[in-house]
Formats: C-alpha cells, sequence, structure tokens
C-alpha cells in the first residue's frame, strides 16, 4: 500500500466565503478540500483539543465504533472527480468470533474529523495526489500574514 498512497496531515483550516478551505498536505505538497463551515468548525475544535459540552455528530460516531468494539485503522482519500473528493474509512472489528475489516465510502471532510478525532493517519491516493494543483506556497502566505496581523495587534494593545 505505502507506493499507491502517501500520508498527509491538516495544514490549515481557513474559513471562506461558503465554508471552510481545509489545507491538506506533508512537505512535497498541499492541496485544498472545500467544506461546510460545520465540518470546518469540527476539524479546527479538534486540532484545538477543544471539549465539547454536548456530543457534535462525529462525536456520537465515534462513540458508536466504541460501542460496538470498532476501531478506526485509517482514512484514504482515493479518488477526486471534477472538484469533488471522495475517501474510504477502513475500519477494524474484533470480537469472539472473528475479526474483520469494513471499508466504509464517506466524504473526505467528515473522515478527516475522525480520523483526527482517533488520532489515526490520513492517506491520499497517489494518482489523487499526483493530479492536484500544490498550494504550499499559498498557504505559506496566508499563514504569514495571519502571523503579521497577529503581531500587529498584539503591538497595537501594548
Amino acid at each position: 500500500m505505502q507506493a499507491d498512497v502517501v500520508e498527509v496531515s491538516v495544514r490549515g483550516v481557513m474559513p471562506t466565503a461558503n465554508g471552510c478551505a481545509i489545507f491538506l498536505g506533508n512537505d512535497d505538497k498541499t492541496f485544498v478540500i472545500y467544506v461546510d463551515h460545520s465540518v470546518g468548525n469540527a476539524i479546527q475544535m479538534t486540532l484545538d483539543g477543544v471539549r465539547k459540552e454536548r456530543p457534535l455528530t462525529h462525536d456520537l460516531i465515534g462513540q458508536m465504533f466504541l460501542g460496538l468494539g470498532v476501531t478506526l485503522e485509517h482514512v484514504i482519500i482515493n479518488d477526486v472527480h471534477e472538484g469533488t473528493f471522495f475517501a474510504r474509512i477502513l475500519l477494524r472489528m474484533e470480537n469472539e468470533i472473528g475479526k474483520k475489516i469494513i471499508e466504509v465510502d464517506a466524504r473526505p471532510s467528515d473522515s478527516t474529523v475522525l480520523a483526527l478525532q482517533h488520532k489515526r493517519p490520513l492517506f491520499v491516493a497517489r494518482k489523487v495526489i499526483d493530479s492536484v494543483e500544490d498550494m504550499t506556497e499559498i498557504l505559506e502566505r496566508v499563514l504569514r500574514q495571519r502571523s503579521e496581523e497577529a503581531t500587529g495587534d498584539d503591538s497595537d494593545k501594548a
């Protein structure tokens, strides 16, 4: 599997007019998946370690996994077609009857939240990473601009 996939992480979450841009990538390449505000917020809250008073949908799914004895193995963003990304969640179920691997079709946005919450790897198929535009420079520019604005705001308060 290693030659067919590349491990990535969430490198940034940026609000947009219609949702959020999720920057996924590694040291070689970064690309963007656009998601709705609620999933973008769930990703950012997970990254920030925010404790919620009530479980959100992804928390509920995690609790169902726990109750059913299912562990999330990993997530693979396995395809992209006309800007729409597709993912698979691989689940492992072990009990007294035996072991079973279950592969579930899912949105990459939801899959990313679950992978982050369960501290499991997020992979992208080589064919996907090779086909997307590299957004590394744009991400670095946005992060630099945010840092400069934060520094400027801090100096105004002093």
